[in-house]
């Protein structure tokens, strides 16, 4: 099983021929992945599913198969009901990869035959550990390849750059060494958690971390063919954000953000 810095390095050489993969027609589909800084699966009132929406529509098929993996929250019932429950609103066909209950024998096959892949949130060290173990990390490598939509929020945002911020361990905030399927580094939740705007600025400017984006809640970065094609929001006042070391300080810019509702 190849190791994540062999894949990481893998997708690097990638990311820079942009396009790849599956064929529909005479089209070649762009490898995509799309990154929420939280609240996408809303819950209570909020009935918001605009990102759901939007993250269905890049696949540009008319019923697609999603599949949801939980594995970051030890595949938690909660999570895939929510995941059920939001998805099931739209013309799609969901289905999920479970890692602590019966597993599919031919992985591979299970993750290529989808037309995209969302990864909930919660302990992201964990499922990198789980991934690693199951040789998931090489199966999602290709499908990025092959123009399969990959995605999530929380931990199902970081894990695809080279470094995330964390709250994996108990206490203070950490860095992770993630999958680096994108460059930099990146952080969640950046206006919902109080603690994550001013960690991730300083732990910019003393270079403990790659310069990187954040995302507010209800913020998705979508990468085409490895770089940042766009940032769009469920949220009126969210936003995308950029963040590159000068110095000895963190200089942070609001990225062009386009609201998905109506007005």
């Amino acid at each position: 099983m190849p190791r994540l810095r062999d894949v990481a390095a893998q997708a690097r050489i990638g990311a820079a021929a942009g396009t790849s993969g599956r064929t529909q027609g005479h089209e070649v589909m762009k490898r995509q992945i799309i990154a929420i800084g939280g609240g996408a699966l809303p819950m209570g009132q909020d009935n918001n599913l605009l990102l759901v929406d939007y993250f269905l529509k890049q696949t540009r098929k008319r019923r697609p198969r999603v599949c949801f993996i939980g594995t970051a929250h030890g595949d938690a019932e909660s999570g895939r009901l929510r995941f059920y429950s939001s998805f099931g609103q739209f013309e799609c066909r969901p289905t999920h990869l479970p890692l602590f209950a019966r597993t599919p024998r031919n992985l591979e096959s299970f993750v290529l035959e989808q037309d995209a892949l969302f990864v909930g949130g919660g302990n992201t060290r964990s499922m990198l550990a789980v991934w690693r173990d199951w040789g998931l990390v090489a199966h999602l490598h290709k499908a990025w390849q092959q123009g399969i939509v990959l995605g999530g929020w929380s931990a199902g945002s970081i894990c695809w750059f080279e470094q995330g911020i964390t709250d994996s361990i108990a206490g203070p905030l950490t860095t992770l060494d993630c999958l680096g399927f994108l460059p930099g580094s990146n952080c969640p939740h950046y206006d919902s958690e109080p603690q994550r705007r001013p960690v991730y600025r300083r732990m910019i400017a003393r270079g403990r971390v790659a310069d990187g984006l954040a995302a507010d809640d209800g913020v998705a970065l979508h990468f085409i063919g490895g770089r940042l094609a766009r940032v769009v929001s469920a949220r009126r006042q969210a936003r995308g954000w950029q963040l590159v070391r000068r110095g000895d300080r963190a200089v942070e810019r609001a990225l062009p953000t386009r609201y998905l509702g109506a007005g």
